[in-house]
């Protein structure tokens, strides 16, 4: 007997047909002998809905309350998933996060999950009730109700599946698992069978919306197999996994890239001790998150420091900068808000040279000028002109022969 965790996002859950249809789902893989827990979002659009709602009663809702209000969503889809279930002579119990109860910090709107108390739910499962418990939410010490922020639900489902020790955790999701790309960038991007964590982890950080990141680093950490399917079509789907030796020979397993890239520099500073810390302090104090940084050092003493930003904070980090230049003496702010970052990624790259050979002849064959590199043990990105976006990924795609599977 196996216990699955299976996760349905709010399009799953969207209407009663299609609650019916997680339903039929879910009665067939408990008939089948297995022990199934399921995690639900709310319907789509609901959470926004009642966003909507509280922002008509105070501009800046209050945490707590807000919180309170946007948890009965997920609390109105368990419901209705389990009397759904209970039509089809399945027997199944529903849960908040409270019930279950899923103990969170008290950070209001972003909690974090601390621990989960599991006794109801395998007492449930033992006596072959599919357990039914709204994602999203727990309760803090104090019994008040709190939400996990973006992605919560798929952090709810691992987590739970961490708790009872489940043999995999389902995420059902609009697309029918991790491709090497963006099918809508490349035709020929092809469905991965397995991807491993730290693939996976780079490639949502790099903008890949597969999955949220909290819920990657969630399974890695008490080594959950995740699997990546489509709530509409039949199929295996995406196994994430611990690297195996299996997958040693594949070099790169995908193309994450993001269209939201702006580049600073601040030219002709001094260069001394320190100076780093003082350019980027007022971007970190500003709140502005810094991805890719380069230092050139000069033979006149000075240096100059070129960083990125998400595009959103592009003025903001300008001004901020500028008022640095003037303080340290530098030359001048230069800036560029129409880049995107293009990443490949893949294991294989810790015992395989030549990898970011390949992929800078086979930009430079394409006449793509690089502006920023950046590396790690497991990728390899670079910044170039917003409108070489697509063609560098195709580029990249056709060069490392992904559409055929890596040999």
């Amino acid at each position: 007997m196996a216990l699955y965790v299976y996760k349905f996002g709010g399009t799953s859950v969207g209407s009663v047909e299609r609650i019916k249809a997680v339903a039929d789902k879910v009665k067939t893989a408990h008939d089948a002998g297995n022990q199934i827990v399921v995690v639900l979002s709310a319907m789509s659009g609901e959470t926004n809905r009642l966003i909507g709602l509280a922002k008509e009663m105070q501009q800046q809702p209050t945490e707590r309350e807000l919180d309170v209000l946007v948890a009965t969503g997920e609390q109105v889809t368990v419901a209705l998933l389990s009397m759904a279930l209970h039509a089809i002579g399945c027997a199944a119990c529903s849960y908040t996060g409270g019930q279950v109860k899923i103990l969170t910090d008290s950070s209001h709107t972003k909690a974090r999950i601390l621990h989960i108390e599991d006794e109801k739910m395998r007492s449930d499962l033992n006596q072959g009730n599919v357990v039914v418990v709204a994602g999203f939410q727990g309760v803090d010490e104090y019994g008040n109700i709190t939400t996990l922020g973006r992605g919560g639900s798929d952090t709810t489902a691992v987590a739970l599946a961490a708790a009872l020790k489940a043999d995999e955790c389902h995420i059902y999701t609009d697309v029918d698992g991790v491709y090497t790309t963006d099918p809508r960038v490349e035709p020929k991007a092809r469905r991965l069978d397995k991807i491993t964590f730290e693939e996976m982890l780079e490639m949502a950080s790099l903008g890949s919306k597969v999955l949220q990141i909290r819920s990657v680093e969630f399974a890695g950490k008490y080594n959950v197999p995740l699997r990546v399917l489509s709530s509409f079509t039949e199929g295996a789907g995406t196994l994430i996994t611990y690297e195996e030796s299996e997958m040693e020979s594949a070099l790169i397993s995908g193309i994450a890239f993001n269209r939201d890239e702006a580049k600073l520099t601040i030219s002709g500073v001094p260069d001394r001790p320190g100076i780093a810390s003082k350019i980027l302090s007022p971007i970190a104090e500003a709140n502005i998150e810094v991805d890719m940084i380069i230092q050139n050092i000069a033979e006149d003493a000075t240096t100059d420091f070129t960083f990125t930003v998400h595009r959103n904070d592009y003025r903001r980090a300008k001004a901020a900068l500028e008022l640095t230049c003037a303080e340290l003496g530098a030359k001048k702010v230069t800036g560029d808000d129409s880049l995107v970052k293009v990443s490949i990624v893949g294991v294989g790259m810790r015992s395989h040279s030549g990898i970011a050979n390949t992929m800078f002849k086979a930009l430079a064959e394409e006449g793509i000028n690089i502006k920023m590199i950046s590396t790690s043990e497991i990728k390899i990105s670079v910044v170039v002109e917003e409108k070489y976006l697509e063609l560098a990924v195709r580029t990249l795609h056709a060069a490392f022969k992904l559409d055929q599977g890596n040999s």
